[in-house]
């Protein structure tokens, strides 16, 4: 049967209740977390995505014989907060020429910089092509934005590949964004002394007297899942969270309904990093796994004790990293004090659909001009790194 006569429906859903979790888990490759029905679904549940934070869910759905075949998690935007990719410039340019930026569409993970799928797409079909259907993805934001009169559509971290593969598409009114994060990569270590032994000599030692400093203190960690953090362990985190981001931020999106939440829902993929000094504890760090990767997001301490960040939030996920054979250890957006501890510059994209660009010869030198800084950056950290060779990026 030609494609143009395969039968599917489009859905909006302005909440992941309405959407079967199954059905929407399977699309999901290398199990990753902030994907999961259940984390998107725990976000909407315990109000960390609504109309106060300025995340209105309307996700998408295409489904054949009652079977969803893509899906895309997408949200209402009436700010740039928890997206991670700035763009007040462009805000402001909009405005000095009479337009509204705002509303706008996002297609992300909630306060979530980690690469990923955000084209949902069942990998097993084969009465229609996977270019098909992330087409009908695609245009379906762009009918949205147009019928809702919103300014534009974003994809924020969409994964290397499905990058590649929206920028083959060639589509008019497109533009691709570049960043830079700092990520791990595990080189077959089996131990963290192996790691330590890849790195030149002074970083190496650095690291070591890092270490050596929070043992002196007295400070010993507990790494726990969804299974074995307890309650009282999510008070305590949940306390370290909102300490620390009141006092550094603004206003935590977070809960301790939510973390709950998830660790009841994806036990096998929270990683609970805990630091106690004499049975009190003093920090805590919540990252989470995928088949593949280790993810760092959210981090709290009581008190600031020196080099217990570097320990909590790197050392103990790279440790971890390595005895799951992970390959990869993303820990979360900017910090140029990562390179000393082993992690290196990776280049990052988004893309973004325009509907009425006031300036597209204007927006496209903009972001020619932020390529070649972000090329430049990239090269200066990676001449930085600690490594004795550079390391496989994968």
């Amino acid at each position: 049967m030609p494609e143009s006569d395969i039968q599917f429906s489009l859905q909006v859903h302005s909440s992941m209740q309405t959407i079967n979790a199954d059905q929407w888990d399977r699309l999901i490759q290398d199990n990753t977390p902030f994907l999961k029905h259940a984390f998107l679904s725990a976000m909407e549940t315990h109000d960390c995505v609504s109309e106060k934070f300025g995340w209105i869910p309307h996700h998408i759905t295409v489904s054949h014989q009652d079977k969803i075949i893509a899906a895309l998690p997408l949200y209402e935007k009436h700010n740039n907060y928890g997206e991670f990719v700035f763009d007040q410039a462009w805000e402001q340019a909009w405005h000095q020429v009479g337009l509204n930026y705002y509303p706008k569409l996002v297609s992300a993970v909630p306060y979530t910089p980690a690469q990923g799928q955000r084209f949902l797409i069942d990998s097993e079909v084969d009465f229609i092509s996977q270019e098909k259907l992330l087409t009908t993805l695609i245009q379906a934001t762009q009918s949205l934005a147009t019928e809702w009169d919103m300014s534009s559509v974003h994809v924020l971290f969409a994964e290397t590949d499905q990058q590649h593969q929206i920028e083959a598409l060639a589509l008019p009114d497109f533009y691709f964004r570049h960043d830079c994060q700092f990520h791990w990569f595990n080189q077959g270590f089996d131990t963290f002394d192996d790691f330590l032994a890849s790195l030149k000599g002074k970083k190496r030692k650095n690291i070591k007297q890092e270490r050596q400093s929070i043992r002196n203190n007295g400070i010993t960690f507990r790494v726990l899942n969804g299974h074995s953090a307890t309650d009282q362990d999510w008070e305590v985190f949940d306390f370290f969270y909102q300490k620390t981001f009141i006092e550094k931020w603004s206003t935590p999106t977070f809960n301790l309904g939510f973390f709950k939440a998830i660790a009841s829902a994806i036990p096998e993929q929270i990683v609970l990093v805990l630091a106690d000094r004499q049975n009190e504890c003093v920090a805590g760090a919540l990252m989470f796994e995928s088949d593949t990767t280790l993810y760092g997001r959210h981090w709290g301490c009581e008190d600031n004790i020196k080099h217990l960040h570097f320990e909590t939030c790197f050392y103990q996920g790279i440790d971890y990293a390595i005895k799951k054979g992970l390959r990869v250890f993303e820990p979360g957006a900017g910090g140029e004090h990562k390179i000393a501890r082993g992690f290196v510059p990776i280049k990052m994209r988004s893309t973004h659909w325009v509907k009425q660009n006031p300036f597209p010869e204007g927006l496209a030198n903009f972001i020619q001009q932020e390529k070649q800084m972000i090329d430049d950056y990239a090269e200066e950290c990676l001449a930085h790194i600690p490594y004795q060779k550079e390391p496989n990026t994968f």
